[in-house]
């Protein structure tokens, strides 16, 4: 080959530093960047092979990045398993090592003869390298890997060779430079890329929030109601909506495309969070069907919940920000409504409260008028009562609930019931009506009872049919019987059941007395002897007489309930006899003392109770 003019070499060397220049300016990525600068070396340098290493993030060791000529299974294994380190010990006096260190170049003319090459050496002779040069790399002043290139014979690297080496890196110095400048440009934009892209997209969810509180908003402003909630959350969420009262009762059903279906609603999980969203399943035999629900909170008090058909993993974030700013807006809505019922309430319980005094007005039917009632119509007294005596069942909180359940259950009949509390019953006015038109009285009542249980967190209730009233006088006298029957079907343990006044026999009977005094004089004079001798000898000569009677007569059954011996029970029987002044062997005898027991019963549960007529 002819000898090259410094004319041709110069323009060699420009046309070598201009294809690094123009990949750097046509934003080359960096692996290909280094692997066109090793190639150029060789090329302007006529070497057999060129590596570039770059140190690593920590500056713990140099790593070969790109090459030229140099074997794919050399790189490999220099990188993985004689790494070139940076810090001290054998890996760490290389070559390479010395150059980055210093910032000189380091060449070596035999590798074989040069001891810091030795933990490369065999790997080296392996592929053919012989000599090796090691040119710093530098980016802005600051060393950044090295240049190396390998001969593969030995090979003395002259001055003049190193010096053109160094003008090279320093030319690949600036290349990378730039090249990093440029990485770090395109990272920066995508970083604000994803930045804006983040902002675009909160932009979004806060409008689609606004747009969320805005439609609920507007319900409650104009007061819409339950159903107007239900139904501005099912056009937010794209499903029909739901909402139940603790016992079961619907409120109100949106539709969305199809309706929910007529189905119990299952039991929220018990683990259920008491003011968040969860998930619910009912099977109904053919499949299972998932529920999302958001409790409606007043306070403490669960007074309704939202049903979604669908899985808790469906709902966007959105969603369910929907679902809990709904279940906000419904409870003041509850709240509204409850308001409005508790001032209708008092309104029918002053109605009932003059009633029950036994001097009703001729006002008192305008003022039922007003709210919707027709005292002129027969009606049946409906009584209920919580049957638990522990807890708030009984409490104005679990009354309240109780009214409810009955009040949605009269909110169907069409007249309108008149339904209201009197202490810790419930009383509802049932009027008579065609079949078509509302449940008869004594489906009613079984309605409430059999709801009841949800609505007080699992404890029953006693609901009564007492009378039918045609004149104002007769509410008075109905209203005490069917509470007297509510306390007697309580008190022997009939609870958790519809009674009527013929279920409970001569009880039922004697409920119906108009004088309860009489049953009053009556007892007392039969059972005052009794009374008077048990309070001055500590005996209960009473009790006695009340389980032998309710043992059909067995002196040896009565002595095992009362854990006595059957001469002791004997002898209490003959007091009873010299006391009351009658035997126990004469029938008449003993229907009297029956019936002056049963009369007692009966006084308990029609005296007076000190009771508020309506729930605050």
């Amino acid at each position: 080959m002819a000898a090259e003019s410094p004319h041709d070499e110069v323009r060699r060397w420009v046309s070598g530093v201009g294809t690094i220049a123009a990949a750097v300016n046509t934003e080359v990525s960096l692996p290909r960047l280094v692997d066109l600068i090793a190639r150029t070396a060789c090329d302007l340098m006529d070497y057999e092979a060129v590596g570039v290493l770059l140190a690593d993030r920590g500056e713990h060791s140099l790593v070969i990045t790109g090459a030229h000529g140099l074997s794919p299974e050399y790189v490999a294994r220099v990188n993985a398993e004689h790494t070139i380190r940076l810090g001290s010990g054998p890996l760490a006096e290389g070559p390479s090592s010395r150059a980055f260190r210093s910032a000189e170049p380091v060449a070596i003319e035999d590798i074989s003869a040069d001891p810091s090459f030795h933990p490369w050496a065999a790997l080296a002779r392996e592929h053919g390298y012989r000599a090796i040069a090691a040119i710093p790399l530098l980016v802005a002043g600051v060393p950044a890997g090295t240049v190396n290139c390998y001969r593969t014979v030995t090979h003395r690297f002259g001055d003049d060779e190193i010096t053109l080496l160094t003008t090279l890196a320093n030319q690949v110095g600036i290349a990378l430079q730039t090249a990093r400048l440029r990485d770090r440009e395109r990272e920066t934009i995508a970083d604000l890329e994803r930045l804006n892209a983040s902002l675009t997209a909160q932009r979004q969810l806060l409008e689609q929030a606004e747009e969320i509180h805005r439609a609920l908003t507007a319900v409650a402003l104009r007061a819409g109601g339950v159903a107007a909630v239900a139904g501005a959350l099912a056009g937010l969420l794209s499903r029909p909506v739901l909402v139940a009262d603790p016992a079961g009762q619907r409120l109100a059903d949106a539709r969305h495309e199809d309706r929910i279906p007529q189905v119990a609603l299952p039991e929220p999980p018990a683990d259920a969070p008491r003011a968040g969203l969860s998930e619910a399943t009912l099977s109904d035999g053919s499949e299972d069907r998932s529920w999302i629900t958001a409790p409606v909170l007043l306070g403490e008090e669960l007074v309704a919940r939202l049903w979604v058909p669908g899985r808790l993993a469906e709902l966007s974030a959105l969603d369910r920000r929907a679902m809990e700013h709904a279940a906000v807006v419904c409870a003041l809505e509850l709240l509204r409504r409850r308001t409005a019922m508790d001032v209708e309430w008092q309104l029918r319980g002053d109605v009932l409260a003059e009633l029950l005094s036994g001097d009703a007005s001729a006002t008192v039917r305008t003022r039922a008028a007003a709210l919707g009632h027709d005292l002129s119509r027969a009606h049946r007294v409906l009584a209920a009562r919580a049957d638990a005596l522990d807890g708030d069942a009984r409490q104005p909180g679990g009354v309240r609930r109780l009214l409810g359940v009955a009040q949605a259950v009269a909110d169907r009949a069409s007249p309108r019931p008149l339904v209201t509390s009197w202490g810790d019953c419930i009383v509802v006015l049932w009027p008579e009506t065609t079949p078509d038109r509302a449940p008869d009285p004594q489906a009613a009542a079984e309605t409430v009872r059999q709801t009841s249980r949800r609505a007080l967190d699992g404890s029953t209730a006693t609901v009564v049919v007492g009378q039918r009233c045609t004149r104002l006088e007769d509410y008075r006298s109905a209203v005490r019987t069917a509470r007297g029957a509510l306390g007697l079907a309580q008190l022997r343990q009939a609870a958790n059941r519809t009674v009527t006044l013929p279920d409970l026999g001569v009880y039922g009977l004697l409920l119906q007395l108009d004088d309860p005094g009489e049953l009053i004089r009556f007892a007392d004079r039969i059972l005052a002897p009794l009374r008077s001798y048990d309070a001055r000898k500590d005996l209960s000569l009473v009790s006695t007489l009340r389980t032998y009677l309710d043992n059909d007569l067995s002196t040896r059954r009565t002595a095992d309930a009362l854990y006595l011996h059957p001469n002791t029970v004997g002898l209490r029987l003959k007091k009873i006899e010299e006391l009351v002044g009658v035997s126990l062997a004469q029938p008449d005898a003993l229907l009297q003392l029956q019936a002056a027991l049963m009369a007692e019963e009966v006084i308990g549960s029609t005296r007076p109770q000190h009771a508020v007529p309506h729930v605050r």
